[in-house]
């Protein structure tokens, strides 16, 4: 005899949370209005307090030579330049000559200049020099720090930008483009924000054909949005943030609150339509959707917070921003969102044909009953798992060729072609690499610890030059002894030379040309690096430290965020196979994602569609950050479809049905959310801004291959292929799973007379699941 049938008990934190945001659902709208409020008060004033960052590593050796520089010497490596074109004639002759020596002092006499220098009092050197004699350089170092400095270059920059009867001056310099870069970076988020809202309403409608229900998602969005602007105030007051952590607010603000919204919301339409009333539906919406929101959360969480691994202030301003995001969409999903359908109530339904709240299916298109109701998605499943490798194989093709410029990514350092053509220190730095043999304001520092700079060291400090001078790709150097080329003196030393004197050290400064800066720098710094008793600094050095510390962590990182998405997913699914089929396709859609980028952006194609100019390489920070943050979503997606196939495979123990019906559910769910998710990045894609285009084209390509290909094709395929062995896992993983995994309760989604609840409650299966 068989005992009275019980369902197993779960514990039931979600499903009472459903019932007080029903109980208490005034209540809580009302405090999520205020929240909502408070947020939008407190983030009005993060804009101001977002500072810029400089690609440096901290330690480096290149950072502790400047800081030898600054306090031993008080140099350092010059952030701004003014261009001095003559009108007629040439820069040597005497009136130009003395208009630039006035335009020196005059910028060494501006708040915020720590020193300047030029052609002219630098002995007239070649490297500041163009090759036809009508432009020179003057060149300056700012202090403060770079948001500091580069705020005192707004007003700087238009008062130096001069068209005289003589000479025309021009502004340009590192300083300058990343000034500019950052305006043009906030022109770009107020477009967006103008684009992107009504955009994502009129796609809301699209999917709800209700507007209470696209407003209700759209305001979850801008909760998050607001609410994550707020936080990131309150991390100013603690570390650096950012300014371009604004721009990746807004659009994972939307993209995450529409996601989780519409999975709360679909959710809720089901269980209206399977006849429950409305408290009971949101009792039941938190239970269930609300798990797969927080599962769903902890991934992206996760792969963002490994961008805290990297000591950088800029990437770590986008774990920041990304962590919050998901916080406070996490929250509008789960306590706002849950109030305030229980206080809209039908109105959320999607219209039948006679106009009212009623039909026969859900938003995601499943019958409401916890049944499957057939349908395109349904019909799609079934017939691609019915000859898996006739689709598998030409869905993988077609990625796998995607991806496969990604095998000539080369990483690079960023210069003024992030900026638009027609912006003024593009122009500028462009007719220097036209009419200059090489790029004084990057010049290589190259300090001489020990070696004072002494007259009785004047032997040893010229065989250092002859040394660095004879280096392939190397212009000039520049010493205490005078100036050197390709092994030889070519200038005597100058009174500007004594800036290279010091009581304990001496420096160098080194002049790549052109072809060494952009194509073979690293060759070149371990060229100067191989000269003994030296520490090289300056500009490319930073950015060269910068670069290798990134790659060197990056194994660490791309292996942490994998470790912990196999984790979240063992733990919601039970199973071994499901996580590392997850993993190997997520990383497929991430190398399809770095195939676009090198393809568009690294080689050029359709640079002149999209209006940018190609560098040849690709500066190595916004990939990483993107993998991260793609990674993430990819997850996020990975969480909806396998929450729904697993919940059938719970009820019934039919392997693909539970795969048919989990995609005929989750898969317009899914497409829906990529499309809202793809329309919010794009908004950036015809950003002025390099960085924030390959962000929003990147973005989308990975969202709509992600959705589409891999969650349409290959999950299916691959579930039908691996069949019972999706749900496996060895006696003491699956012990482990019972003990600390999380897992929907009984009462909530094996209702009683489930096969599931039969093999659960002890009853004998009446049929052997498949």
């Amino acid at each position: 005899m068989t005992g009275p049938l019980r369902p197993v008990a779960r514990p039931p934190a979600l499903q009472r949370w459903g019932r007080v945001t029903a109980g208490r659902s005034r209540l809580l709208v009302r405090a999520g209005l205020a929240l909502a409020v408070l947020g939008l008060v407190l983030a009005a004033g993060t804009m101001d307090r977002l500072v810029l960052s400089r690609f440096e590593s901290p330690g480096s050796e290149s950072l502790r030579t400047r800081a030898v520089l600054e306090e031993e010497f008080g140099t350092g490596t010059p952030g701004v330049l003014l261009m001095v074109t003559a009108a007629r004639g040439t820069v040597d002759d005497s009136a130009v000559a003395a208009e630039g020596r006035a335009l020196e002092q005059e910028l060494a006499r501006q708040e915020g200049v720590a020193e300047a220098a030029s052609y002219w009092s630098r002995g007239h050197s070649p490297a500041m020099r163009s090759a036809d004699g009508r432009r020179a350089l003057v060149i300056a170092r700012m202090s403060g720090t770079v948001t500091e400095a580069r705020a005192g270059l707004a007003d700087l920059s238009p008062a130096f930008t001069r068209d005289g009867a003589r000479v025309s001056v021009r502004v340009g310099g590192g300083d300058e483009v990343f000034r500019q870069a950052a305006e043009q970076a906030r022109k770009d988020f107020l477009r967006a924000e103008l684009i992107v809202f009504p955009l994502v309403l009129l796609l809301l409608f699209a999917i709800y054909r209700r507007l209470s229900a696209a407003f209700l998602t759209l305001g979850m969005g801008l909760f998050s949005v607001v609410t994550t602007l707020a936080l990131l105030r309150g991390v100013t007051y603690v570390t650096d943030v950012s300014t371009f952590a604004a721009n990746l607010a807004l659009v994972m603000g939307i993209g995450l609150g529409v996601d989780y919204s519409l999975f709360v919301i679909s959710r809720f339409r089901e269980e209206l339509r399977a006849g429950r009333p409305v408290a009971d539906a949101v009792e039941h919406t938190v239970a269930r959707a609300g798990r797969t929101v927080a599962f769903s959360g902890l991934t992206v969480v996760l792969s963002l917070a490994a961008l805290l691994l990297f000591p950088f202030p800029f990437l770590r301003s986008f774990a920041y921003a990304g962590i919050a995001t998901v916080l406070t969409s996490v929250f509008a999903a789960l306590v706002v969102l849950p109030a305030a359908l229980a206080r809209l109530g039908p109105r959320v339904a999607r219209p039948s044909a006679d106009g009212r709240s009623a039909g026969s299916r859900s938003a995601d298109g499943s019958s409401g009953d916890g049944r499957s109701g057939g349908g395109w998605w349904h019909g799609t499943a079934r017939r691609m798992m019915r000859r898996p490798l006739l689709y598998g194989i030409p869905a993988l093709a077609v990625l796998l060729g995607l991806a496969s410029p990604a095998l000539g990514l080369t990483f690079g350092v960023p210069d003024d072609r992030v900026l638009p053509a027609g912006v003024s220190s593009r122009v500028v730095q462009q007719e220097i690499r036209d009419h200059f043999a090489a790029e004084e304001m990057d010049a290589i520092q190259v300090l001489r610890p020990g070696q004072a700079g002494v007259p009785g060291n004047g032997a040893a400090i010229e065989a250092t030059a002859l040394e660095l001078s004879r280096i392939s790709g190397i212009h000039q150097v520049d010493a205490l002894t005078g100036s050197y080329a390709q092994g030889r003196r070519i200038a005597e030393p100058g009174p500007s030379a004594a800036r290279f004197s010091g009581e304990r050290d001496t420096w160098y400064s080194v002049v790549a040309t052109h072809r060494g800066l952009d194509r073979d720098i690293d060759r070149v710094l371990a060229g100067i690096r191989a000269v003994p008793g030296v520490q090289v600094g300056g500009y490319p050095a930073e950015l060269s430290d910068f670069r290798n510390e990134l790659t060197g962590r990056l194994p660490l990182v791309l292996g942490l965020i994998l470790v912990t998405a196999f984790l979240v997913l063992f733990l919601m699914t039970g199973s071994v196979l499901l996580p590392a089929k997850a993993m190997l396709l997520n990383t497929l859609s991430m190398g399809v994602m770095a195939g676009v980028l090198v393809w568009i952006f690294q080689e050029g194609h359709l640079s002149g569609v999209l209006g940018f100019t190609p560098s040849g390489s690709i500066e190595p920070s916004i990939p990483i950050l993107m993998f991260c943050i793609a990674f993430g979503l990819s997850m996020d997606y990975e969480v909806f479809m396998l929450a729904r196939i697993k919940e059938e495979y719970d009820r019934t123990g039919d392997n693909l049905g539970a795969v048919a019906t989990g995609l005929e559910r989750g898969g317009p769910l899914i497409t829906s959310a990529a499309v809202v998710l793809a329309a919010s990045f794009a908004t950036y894609a015809s950003s002025g801004i390099v960085f924030l285009k390959m962000l929003g084209i990147g973005m989308v390509a990975v969202v709509l291959i992600d959705a589409t290909l891999i969650r349409a094709v290959l999950v299916p395929v691959s579930m039908r292929l691996a069949g019972r062995a999706n749900w496996w896992a060895p006696a003491p993983l699956r012990a482990f799973h019972a003990r600390f995994g999380i897992s929907e309760s009984v009462s909530a989604v094996n209702p009683p007379g489930s096969a599931r609840w039969r093999a659960q409650s002890g009853e004998t299966r009446s049929a052997v699941p498949r």
